[in-house]
């Protein structure tokens, strides 16, 4: 008897039991054995190898094929994932918006990123040229392409976690690691169909992703203003249909099917320009979609790739170099930092020497791409099996590098410039931890509690062992007038004593505490202390789920994606202009000013005065722009 469908009950899910067993153990082992800085996949990778060589190798081939499908949806996910990284809002504010000087093409994220990128492929194809003289390498371009490649994945954490993501340094970084991305990738493509068909007409073909791309890009941005698509999105994403992850792995399939018409090697570049199409609609922020995205690709899908990467890394493959392989992967180490390291050198000016440095170490890590491009190059033919474990090993050694010569030379102090002192280690101050770190904040906890101070230290944040009722320890953390004080002790007697302290010792103005007596309110507010009174918080909070929940569940999920700032008028070019006259970006919505004591509903023909504060609401490079407008 025929039917639509038959389900097959005959398959091996051992392998698949046994991979997915690793991957779960690899981040824990890591932990256990205090190697928390080491990027799982190393050890996925490591453990792979492990698994291929002394157990599989018993397996039937046939009983391992599930693991090579979900492998290839792993390398799927690998890419739009890294398309997903990129801040297409981020890339559009470099844009150059005047007359270009030497200082101001400089300070442009993308030009420098553009320039960073054509000098490291230039000396990248160089030092191929070169290394072909002692070394057999098939495809010099091909070879010179793999080693442009950077990690967005390695770098955005680390940034991330030191504060320095919304910084000009960092924000440096961050776009010329993603215009390396981007472009190596665009480059890839056209080089993979080249090598494999020649250049024949279909080469154009390649267009229609980016035409593809145009269209949705229109499409989508018409879509999200439509009232009652909205509504039905909202309702069917807090259910079990999940809509927008239906919706999300449509487009990569989509995206991914069309690529894979043209050529199953421009499969890396359709599943990468899906992630990028969807990081424009979702301004890069850590929205509830983009953290379920996360969860299936790095909780299930792309641990299956890594471990299969270290199953099939052969080291016999290295007895092609002979006796040369010490030279050969010494050689390609260095060439793989230099190429990177001196365009860093465009940086001098801005960062200085040291910073410049430090920087092209950090955008010399390597992982995914450089891996993918490897391997789609081992199936071409122009990347032989020993040059392929050669660029698998490196990514293992960039990732293990770079970040630690960063941090060594650059190190990271929490103590200087803008920060927010959290005095009590509760649940609620590490999450306020987490979520300004979210924004680029950087923030430290003074907890009095030996046990708490451990467990705190070791979720990774940022935190002191002492005592929040003495001066010293805020002479120790270097205390600014512009730092905020959250007093959170869990005890209001001891928040109002702090609080006093503060503002008599060192005549501090930016406090936050909180309470639940009414009798400490009023006297915390008579000191000019702001305080958080948890039955307001908790009935405004009720308030919002009765009255405004939808408004109220996006923004809660959306957390750092949409930001409220107060922003201060002090540019004399933007004093007596009206509203209207300013280009606003068009992801910040001016909610209110504040004008001395006077408040103001903002109106197209509202007069901007110097000293008025700007009430913003929008993305975080929206208000970035607003800053350097009005600032």
């Amino acid at each position: 008897m025929n039917t639509l469908l038959s389900i097959s009950f005959h398959i091996n899910f051992l392998p698949l039991l046994v991979v997915i067993a690793l991957s779960w153990a690899a981040p824990i082992l890591l932990s256990l054995f205090k190697l928390s800085k080491i990027p799982t996949v190393i050890a996925e990778i490591v453990l792979g190898y492990i698994l291929g060589h002394f157990i599989f190798n018993e397996f039937n081939p046939e009983s391992i094929k599930i693991l090579d499908f979900l492998a290839l949806a792993g390398f799927i996910f690998l890419m739009f994932l890294s398309g997903l990284e990129i801040d297409v809002d981020q890339i559009i504010a470099s844009l150059p918006r005047k007359k270009l000087t030497v200082l101001s093409f400089l300070r442009n994220p993308l030009l420098i990123g553009i320039t960073h990128f054509a000098i490291t492929l230039i000396l990248s194809y160089l030092s191929t040229l070169a290394l072909s003289q002692f070394v057999h390498i098939p495809s010099i371009w091909y070879f010179s392409l793999i080693m442009v490649t950077t990690s967005v994945g390695i770098i955005l954490p680390i940034l991330k976690n030191r504060g320095e993501i919304a910084g000009h340094y960092g924000q440096m970084l961050i776009i010329t690691a993603a215009v390396a991305d981007i472009l190596s990738i665009i480059l890839f493509s056209f080089t993979a169909f080249i090598l494999k068909n020649g250049f024949k007409v279909e080469l154009l073909y390649i267009f229609v992703l980016f035409f593809a791309f145009y269209i949705f890009s229109i499409i989508g941005q018409r879509m999200k203003g439509i009232p009652l698509l909205k509504k039905m999105t909202f309702q069917f994403s807090h259910s079990a249909l999940q809509i927008k992850v239906r919706g999300t792995i449509l487009v990569i399939l989509i995206f991914v099917v069309m690529a894979q018409f043209i050529g199953e090697e421009e499969i890396l570049l359709g599943a990468f320009l899906s992630g990028l199409l969807l990081s424009g609609f979702l301004h890069k922020g850590r929205s509830l979609l983009i953290l379920k995205m996360d969860s299936m690709g790095f909780g299930f899908f792309i641990p299956i790739f890594f471990v299969m990467v270290g199953m099939t890394f052969d080291t016999s493959a290295f007895s092609e170099f002979d006796s040369t392989i010490v030279w050969f992967l010494l050689a390609l180490l260095i060439i793989l930092f230099a190429i990177k390291i001196i365009p860093s050198m465009l940086w001098v000016r801005l960062f200085g020497f040291k910073r410049a440095i430090a920087g092209g170490f950090l955008v010399s890590s390597r992982l995914s791409l450089i891996i993918a491009a490897a391997a789609i190059g081992l199936e071409m033919g122009v990347v032989t099996e020993g040059i392929n474990a050669g660029f698998i090993l490196m990514a293992v050694i960039t990732c293990l590098l770079s970040p630690i010569v960063f941090n060594t030379l650059y190190p990271r102090s929490v103590l200087d410039g803008n920060k927010t002192i959290i005095v009590g280690g509760s649940s609620t101050g590490a999450l306020l931890t987490r979520r300004l770190h979210a924004h680029g904040k950087k923030s430290i906890i003074i907890e009095s509690d030996i046990d708490r101070f451990h467990a705190i230290q070791e979720k990774g944040l940022n935190v002191i062992h002492g005592d929040g009722t003495k001066e010293a320890i805020y002479r120790q953390l270097k205390m600014s007038a512009n730092n905020y004080v959250i007093l959170e002790c869990g005890n209001d007697q001891t928040n109002l004593y702090i609080a006093h302290m503060l503002r008599e010792q060192f005549l501090h103005e930016n406090i936050i505490a909180r309470t639940k007596i009414k009798h400490i309110e009023n006297k915390l507010n008579l000191m000019n202390v702001d305080t958080a009174d948890e039955r307001r918080v908790m009935a405004t909070t009720l308030e919002n789920l009765i009255l405004r929940p939808s408004t109220y569940h996006d923004l809660v999920e959306s957390f750092d994606n949409y930001i409220v700032e107060e922003i201060q008028i002090t540019n004399s070019d933007t004093d007596g202009k009206m509203i209207k006259e300013l280009p606003f970006h068009y992801d910040a919505i001016l909610m209110m000013i504040k004008s001395g004591n006077e408040i103001k509903i903002p109106h197209g023909d509202t007069y901007l005065r110097k000293g008025d504060v700007l009430h913003v609401f929008g993305t975080s490079t929206a208000l970035q722009e607003t800053h350097k407008m009005v600032e």
